[in-house]
């Protein structure tokens, strides 16, 4: 485990370099953050005071839209999908098929170590914006509930690297996978609750998207810290969410089995 601490080490020296690009992401990040908020805002003054949207009251969509701001800030992949992408286009990943590293290892202690770093630097403005709105956020719920919601964030971590991951690795069957990226964010972006609460959505439609492994990259999360989701709803989405990280892992294994199979470099 000493070579991969030390790629983890290496990785989050590398990425303090960019430091202060994170802090103007985090705070630009923001600004549709705001926009969402004044938006529901006018909707619910348009409803009248004690309205709700689905189940929704105004502080619990403005502590729903925090908390997806929150866990994409822990979880989020930046840039480790086209680096990949560009390893196997450049010949770069010859060098781990000859030395005992695992490229799929490797890679994730690179992505912790840039959230890491990330999160240490976003938390600061997203705590001042919670702050500034404390009086819409709902207070954290009871011990068992915040270690259940950090231990679904974890799990939601590791589910947006493997579908990254993966992704990337369609670099070995063609030259350029950003189509394939974009249309992954796009999927990403409106099926995980970025727009929008899933369960506000028609039941046949949300039932429809729970078969997919998007709505536990952020609703889900925040659902758990909404207590939204709890007794045997609960276990269950937690099951399932770590299910699709298994089916995740399982599927960047088998994927890179087959792509370096037909993966040849030339040059040193």
């Amino acid at each position: 485990m000493s070579k991969y601490l030390h790629v983890f080490s290496v990785g989050v020296q590398n990425t303090l370099v960019y430091r202060v690009n994170f802090l103007f992401r985090a705070v630009l990040g923001l600004i549709p953050l705001m926009g969402t908020l004044f938006v529901w805002r006018s909707i619910y003054a348009g409803k009248g005071p004690e309205s709700m949207v689905g189940a929704y009251t105004l502080q619990a969509m403005t502590s729903y839209y925090l908390l997806v701001t929150l866990v994409d800030a822990l979880t989020a992949v930046a840039e480790d999908d086209w680096q990949i992408a560009a390893d196997i286009k450049e010949g770069g990943i010859s060098q781990f098929l000859l030395k005992p590293m695992d490229y799929l290892t490797y890679r994730l202690c690179l992505y912790l170590s840039g959230r890491t770093i990330y999160t240490a630097v976003a938390i600061v403005p997203v705590a001042l914006f919670a702050f500034y709105l404390r009086e819409y956020f709902l207070p954290p719920p009871d011990g068992p509930t915040t270690a259940v919601f950090l231990l679904s964030v974890l799990l939601a971590g590791l589910l947006q690297f493997f579908l990254a991951y993966s992704m990337a690795l369609l670099a070995f069957w063609v030259l350029d996978v950003s189509t394939f990226i974009f249309i992954q964010f796009a999927f990403e972006y409106l099926c995980s609750g970025h727009l929008f609460p899933l369960d506000i959505l028609p039941p046949t439609l949300a039932k429809l998207l729970q078969l997919t492994p998007y709505p536990y990259l952020c609703y889900f999360p925040a659902a758990v810290y909404l207590g939204r989701v709890t007794g045997p709803d609960l276990v269950r989405g937690l099951l399932i969410q770590a299910a699709w990280v298994v089916i995740g892992y399982g599927a960047a294994r088998w994927i890179w089995a087959r792509g370096i199979r037909r993966y040849s470099a030339a040059g040193g």
